[in-house]
């Protein structure tokens, strides 16, 4: 372990072996931190902060600050990142309040500059976040998700796995799993192909994706419609369920589709 005599450590707090910190960190008493972990200069580390095993924290960072809600009255909770993920200059992940006690950010995870994260969102593993997007409380990112710089997320939205989001946009629907989004309302862009070929999809998977969202935006079906046909003639695979489950679940409804012309179908508000 290497601590900079310039660095601030509460005596409390707890340090993996091989942690460094650089001068002016400031890291409280109810602080873990796992192993191999980088704790930049100026980057401040508060109550309720549990940082995994060879993370990255750079200059200016803020975890487990006190949440940006009036709700909030004081209440202990924690802020989780996982292992191996790094957060970029200026990154700031508030802790969670009483609606569900914590924050997460999970392992293998790119936080860019600027990115904020709010109390009570939950991020799977492998996401990316550009630069400056911001979430809004309570907001889900599933596994493998890349939201591109200055994005908008409102509170309580869901983002599905393998999604691709354009730069720029505002999120106010949820976005299903294994698609691209994009443009002003946020649309359905079709897949995102290349990051399912990256990751080693078959082309018989894509397909079978690719089938899916055909019947759930472009048959002229209501939701629930486009669930029955989906499960009645789309063979049984994982990606099949988590699909369906999704929309299924959606509480704000999910993006519609890309063409005007299939807006009153791909409105899955119903």
């Amino acid at each position: 372990m290497s601590v900079s005599p310039l660095a601030y450590v509460h005596p409390n707090a707890k340090l993996g072996n091989g942690v460094v910190v650089e001068p002016f960190a400031y890291i409280a008493g109810d602080v873990e931190i796992g192993e191999g972990t980088y704790i930049g200069p100026n980057v401040s580390i508060l109550d309720g902060a549990r940082i995994g095993k060879n993370c990255n924290v750079h200059s200016g960072a803020v975890v487990s600050g006190i949440p940006q809600d009036l709700k909030f009255k004081g209440e202990k909770t924690t802020a989780i990142i996982g292992d191996n993920t790094t957060l970029r200059e200026f990154v700031t992940v508030n802790r969670g309040t009483a609606s569900r006690g914590f924050t997460k950010v999970g392992s293998g995870c790119l936080l860019m500059a600027y990115v904020h994260v709010a109390h009570d969102c939950v991020l799977g593993d492998r996401i990316i976040l550009g630069n400056s997007t911001q979430l809004a409380g309570e907001v889900e990112i599933d596994d493998f998700a890349i939201l591109s710089g200055g994005i908008l997320v409102h509170q309580f939205e869901h983002i599905g796995s393998h999604v691709i989001i354009q730069g720029g946009s505002k999120v106010n629907k949820d976005v299903p799993p294994y698609v691209t989004a994009g443009r002003e309302p946020l649309i359905f862009a079709g897949l995102n192909s290349i990051g399912l070929r990256r990751r080693n999809f078959s082309p018989e998977k894509v397909a079978q994706i690719h089938e899916i969202y055909r019947i759930l935006y472009n048959m002229g079906l209501n939701v629930s419609q486009a669930l029955e046909k989906i499960e009645l003639e789309v063979p049984h695979s994982p990606e099949r369920d988590e699909i369906v489950t999704f929309v299924r679940n959606s509480k704000r409804g999910v993006i519609r589709a890309a063409s005007s012309s299939s807006a009153s179908s791909a409105d899955l508000d119903d």
